[in-house]
Parts: structure tokens; sequence; C-alpha cells
């Protein structure tokens, strides 16, 4: 199932989805706290992974591995290595800075604002430690929803243009996403596993029209 006994990343991921839900029964006033709280220790949980992580190993660490869907062969895949981690670190780290700069700002809707923006943190984590295709997909697409409702909800005077206009943009990008992921499914010998995908070999214009795909789909997240 995993390497290194405790599923590290799994909490990670699942304890903003419980602060979340935690939100869901408590009040306006408490909301702020209990999702600063959240972060905070979602934050304190992901700082042993620094001392615990071996930079020597060029192999992926503090793996999980989980089948899902058996055909196609889909699993619930974790790994971090050393391009994954700061980006995991930074992530834990700007989460209660965002509760805490929008501490005075928000004022309405505070229980449901602070549930967004911890489901945001569980999607993000999710998509820098995801090591199958469609996991990553699925928690790529999963952010789409908290940032449309933030910007939709708590944005400013233009915010239902700003926010039909991200939904329009990101969703041709996770257009190609998916398009290239399937590709890749077919070319690499039908498999979502993102470590064997890349051990495949692939023609060189195949490569470069994947390439575009991929640089697409992020350049308009991004």
């Amino acid at each position: 199932m995993q390497s290194g006994g405790f599923p590290w990343l799994t909490f990670l991921i699942l304890l903003p989805l419980a602060g979340a839900g935690v939100l869901y029964f408590a009040k306006d006033s408490s909301a702020r706290i209990i999702a600063l709280l959240v972060t905070l220790a979602d934050f304190l949980l992901a700082l042993p992974l620094w001392w615990l992580f071996d930079p020597s190993s060029s192999q992926m660490q503090f793996t999980e591995h989980v089948t899902w869907i058996s055909s196609p062969p889909i699993h619930y895949s974790l790994g971090l290595d050393g391009i994954s981690l700061p980006l995991v670190l930074m992530t834990a780290a700007l989460m209660p800075l965002c509760v805490l700069i929008s501490w005075n700002s928000i004022t309405t809707r505070i229980r449901s604002f602070m549930a967004m923006l911890l489901i945001m943190e569980a999607a993000m984590l999710g998509v820098f430690v995801a090591l199958d295709f469609v996991l990553f997909y699925v928690f790529w697409e999963a952010m789409l929803i908290p940032m449309y409702l933030l910007i939709g909800v708590w944005g400013g005077p233009n915010r239902l243009y700003a926010a039909i206009k991200f939904f329009l943009y990101t969703l041709a990008g996770s257009v190609l996403l998916l398009v290239a992921i399937f590709v890749l499914f077919f070319y690499g010998g039908h498999t979502f596993d993102i470590l064997a995908l890349s051990q495949a070999t692939y023609p060189a214009a195949l490569q470069t029209w994947l390439f575009l795909a991929f640089f697409a789909a992020f350049a308009v997240k991004v």
C-alpha cells in the first residue's frame, strides 16, 4: 500500500477536507479560527517531510499505492520527489497566510469562504503528489470549483463576468489536458501511472504535440 509506514500525504489532503466538513456545522463567528487552526495543523504536518526526505535518493518517497479501478487500471497513487516537496511545503505555508489576509476583508458568508479555501488547499496538495494521471486530473479539476466560487461570490464588481471567463478558459485547458492524458495512455502501454509513462518511448513529433497540450493547459490555469 505505501512505503514509510505513516500515510503522510493522505493525511495532508484529508485534513483540510475534514476542516471544511467541520465548518459546515460551525458558526460564522468561529469559522476564521477553525480555518486558521486547520491550515496551521496541515503546515505542521507537512514540516516533518522536509527532515524525513532523503535528498540522495532519486526514487519517489512517502509513496502510497491502492488500486482504485481495475479496468482501466486507475490507482490512488501518491508520492513526493525533490520537485514536489517544496511545492507541497509552500502550499501548506501559504494557506494560513490566506486565512489571515482575508480575516477582515471577508465579511459575508465567512464560513463558506473558509471552507472553499480548505477544499482548494486539499486539491492543490493532491495535484503535487498524485502519481496517477486520472487522480491528478481529478485533483486538477477539483480546484476549479472552489476557485470559481471564490471569484463569483467574493470577487470584485465584475465578479460574475470574471468567474464565467475563468470557467470557459480553464475548461478549454482541461480538454487539452484530458486529450493529452489519453494519448499518453494509448501510446505508453495502457497505463495512467505517471512514473511508468515517463519511462516509455514516444515519437519526436508526438512529444512536441503532447508538450504543447500540457503547456497550454497549465498556462491557462496559471
